[in-house]
């Protein structure tokens, strides 16, 4: 036998007792399922509550300082997708979200939506467009608070967590109109 299989076995091994995987769930919106129409947004021709989803991770990567929140469409109509939400400096000891959260009462930081007001944006596809995904992502960052001020762009915040990110749970819905 090899020992390259041996190691690639004990891998396999060491790798499958420690399975657990940082994980995204919600009480509102499930995986692959379609929202619901409560969580759609105020304006811009739609009439929801436009309220953030119920949201809790588990699982958080070990040295883990703060977490940051995005939901992001990839299929707006844009050229460049759409930023529903995007918040950091979430502390470490924070691990759920009630529905409708106000982040600022828990010191963390949100940035303005792609529609233009603070917080979260909720769903809201042209009608008659396609099924878009919309992905709520919560960031395990090794820093309890990003150098960013309130006044920059999702797109740059998003970049600055993707770089230094040490974990990330997702969760993709789908909605249309």
């Amino acid at each position: 036998m090899s020992k390259v299989f041996i190691m690639a076995a004990a891998l396999s091994s060491l790798v499958s007792m420690n399975s657990n995987a940082f994980e995204l769930t919600s009480q509102d919106i499930q995986e692959g399922k379609k929202i619901p129409q409560a969580f759609e947004f105020n304006g811009f021709g739609c009439s929801g509550s436009n309220k953030s989803p119920q949201l809790q991770w588990t699982d958080v990567p070990k040295g883990t300082k703060s977490f940051a929140i995005t939901a992001y469409d990839p299929d707006a109509p844009s050229g460049s997708g759409w930023w529903h939400w995007s918040a950091f400096n979430i502390p470490a000891s924070v691990t759920s979200l009630a529905q409708g959260a106000d982040l600022t009462k828990l010191g963390a930081t949100e940035l303005k939506s792609d529609y233009g007001s603070v917080g979260f944006g909720g769903v809201c596809p042209p009608r008659g467009d396609n099924m878009h995904r919309y992905q709520f992502t919560v960031w395990a960052l090794p820093v309890e608070k990003l150098d960013l001020s309130a006044d920059v762009s999702a797109a740059l915040a998003g970049f600055t967590v993707r770089s230094m990110a040490i974990g990330k749970a997702m969760l993709v819905a789908p909605y249309n109109r």
